[in-house]
């Protein structure tokens, strides 16, 4: 209380003062704010120039920084972004290639696997699409994966195309923005750039760090295979992954006493009808429950229940341990700005809980069927080889967004709208 006290008395002497020996207040905080521009600018230059030194420049700019890291200012935060190439990387401190042909380089220098995502939007920027933000706080974060990240992998991202963004304005100041439609997908590439596991969607912490494990052991052991015997091995591999999927499914169904296995979706594109926005926004499940409020409002008769809810919510409560958000990640939940229209204590608390619950479905769901899918195409070899076929097939067959549909699904072409030109504008 006496300092809060104190405090004003003793800057308005020191005003007194400056203003004694010839400086104005108005010319104090010009200097001020020249001051603060010219730190800014020195700021951004060692961004510049560390981000060219690869993650070992991230690692000095961490030690050169140290001290105000322990509580970042929002000039460190946005400096640590763009030097990292990703939202919030103060919380993860991960360096992120965009070019895969650096990314390459330096695993042929490290001898690590890439970790490569593609997502819609761009990972440095808020509005990317709803599962890359997952991962920000979810994955990145928690300690033990930002851990495994930094060791044993190169980390690259690029956007498939950019997220679609809806501002609903109320009209008397304010708005709700979200992306709406889009999916995320992690491809684990040898040094030459060649796909050789995937991971899709959404995973709870534990469940993403296992395999990562598994992938990067994989990586290591394929590393020293011959040339020539890489594909039958890789075809192993995958064939493996189906037969432990279906084995662990198998047990989790009978310790449930369910005869018969659940499905992800019905068949949805039995001809060559654009994918609809709602069904492929059912896929996954942590995105939809912000996604698809918004969705149903555009389409209300567009938006199907889940096929096998129930089944599929059994199973996901045997693995709700892996799923918890370790300490780093609930910090910088709590560090961003929270709105909730139930203003208790425990609101915060209500949302985690509703998110990890989310993320357990997703994450069975993801692992038995979008997965083991992946793994299928790898056995067959069909589209595999090189990165950019599987991924066009990935987000064409899986996440039901084509390219070949410029709209996401998010134009209906037999519904009347009412609006000149059905509101598009180009």
């Amino acid at each position: 209380m006496k300092l809060k006290i104190i405090t004003p008395i003793v800057q308005s002497a020191v005003m007194l003062t400056l203003i004694g020996f010839g400086f104005s207040p108005t010319a104090y905080t010009k200097n001020s704010k020249v001051e603060n521009s010219v730190a800014n600018s020195q700021l951004m230059q060692e961004v510049v120039t560390l981000r060219k030194q690869g993650a070992s420049g991230l690692d000095k700019f961490l030690k050169n920084h140290a001290q105000e890291l322990q509580k970042p200012s929002p000039q460190i935060r946005e400096a640590l972004d763009k030097l990292c190439q990703q939202r919030d990387c103060y919380a993860s401190k991960l360096y992120w290639y965009t070019d895969l042909e650096q990314a390459k380089a330096a695993a042929k220098a490290s001898g690590k696997p890439i970790l490569s995502l593609r997502l819609l939007g761009r990972l440095d920027q808020d509005l990317s699409c709803a599962n890359s933000r997952f991962f920000r706080v979810a994955l990145y974060p928690n300690a033990a994966i930002s851990q495994e990240l930094r060791d044993r992998f190169i980390l690259h991202w690029q956007s498939v195309r950019p997220a679609p963004k809806i501002t609903i304005d109320y009209g008397d100041g304010r708005k709700l923005e979200r992306t709406i439609t889009g999916n995320s997908i992690h491809y684990i590439l040898d040094a030459s750039g060649r796909p050789i596991d995937a991971i899709p969607g959404l995973y709870g912490p534990n469940a993403f760090l296992s395999r990562l494990q598994i992938s990067q052991k994989f990586a290591s052991k394929y590393n020293q295979v011959a040339n020539s015997d890489r594909n039958s091995y890789l075809q192993k591999y995958h064939q493996a992954s189906i037969k432990s999927n279906e084995a662990r499914l198998g047990m989790d169904l009978k310790k449930l006493g369910i005869a018969n296995p659940p499905k992800l979706t019905e068949s949805i594109r039995k001809s060559n009808a654009t994918p609809n926005a709602a069904i492929a926004g059912r896929i996954a499940i942590t995105k939809s429950r912000v996604e698809l409020p918004v969705i149903s409002r555009m389409e209300p008769s567009a938006t199907p229940e889940i096929v096998d809810r129930a089944t599929w919510d059994r199973i996901a409560q045997l693995y709700v341990n892996d799923v918890k958000l370790d300490q780093n990640s609930l910090a910088l939940i709590q560090s961003k700005k929270f709105y909730s229209n139930n203003k208790s204590p425990n609101s915060l608390q209500r949302v985690v809980n509703n998110f990890e619950t989310a993320m357990a479905l997703d994450t069975v769901r993801n692992e038995y069927m979008l997965r083991t899918q992946i793994n299928q195409w790898f056995v067959e070899g069909r589209d595999t080889n090189k990165l950019e076929q599987l991924n066009k097939k990935v987000y064409s067959q899986l996440f039901l967004t084509p390219n070949s549909d410029p709209w996401l699904g998010l134009l209906p072409s037999d519904t009347y709208s009412a609006i000149d030109n059905d509101g598009i504008s180009k």
